[in-house]
């Protein structure tokens, strides 16, 4: 399995750099115990209570380019604290990524209340997702109401089809706007359509297409 070993402490103090390479030491020797393969070692100082941290942001993406299995900390507040805590706790595991810790001596054991905070946050999140896929579906179902006619408009087909599309239909997104829709329902509408577009871009082409005009 491969392994990501996390070492942090809350502030720069030269102090802190002994507990810094003590938790590495003790990590090193955790991965060897489990027969893990340690792909990178990552150190950092800064407060356990923000999310904007070099070595963190580093570790997400270390994530999913090297497949990595799971990660090793000494123990759940060197992750982080609070919130924030909270937040990549459920970031990492919703990769399939295992927590491993000193404090453990093996798999990291959350706490009921963190237990229970998380199901609530991936209960919110999938209900999240619902509601954009609901969102979505309403938004293509009253353009076609208002006269849009997908299979018309549709790029890339044939030999091209399945690619993603980049071209963004700006007669569509007028026709849509003057059929009362808003633009988050237009953006929704397309990308049920296959073109790869954000409310703002709906915005910002609609806006460019009306200055022309003026």
């Amino acid at each position: 399995m491969r392994a990501i070993i996390y070492c942090r402490v809350s502030t720069t103090k030269e102090t802190q750099e002994t507990s810094l390479k003590r938790q590495e030491e003790e990590l090193l020797e955790l991965g060897r115990q489990k027969g893990f393969e340690i792909v990178k070692v990552i150190k950092e100082q800064a407060s356990g209570y923000e999310l904007e941290r070099d070595g963190i942001i580093e570790m997400l993406s270390l994530i999913k380019e090297l497949n990595i299995d799971v990660i090793l900390i000494q123990d759940e507040t060197r992750l982080g604290r609070g919130n924030a805590k909270v937040a990549l706790l459920h970031c990492i595991m919703k990769d399939g990524v295992k927590l491993y810790s000193i404090s453990h001596s093996g798999e990291l054991q959350l706490s009921e209340s963190d237990t229970m905070i998380l199901k609530i946050v991936s209960m919110v999140e999938e209900y999240q997702r619902k509601l954009h896929n609901i969102k979505i579906k309403r938004g293509m179902k009253r353009a076609i109401e208002q006269g849009y006619q997908p299979q018309k408009n549709l790029k890339n087909q044939g030999d091209n089809s399945g690619r993603e599309r980049k071209e963004v239909p700006i007669s569509e997104i007028v026709r849509l706007r003057h059929n009362d829709l808003t633009f988050a329902e237009i953006a929704a509408t397309l990308r049920g359509f296959g073109y790869d577009i954000s409310k703002a871009t709906v915005h910002r082409r609609y806006k460019e297409y009306t200055e022309e005009e003026t």
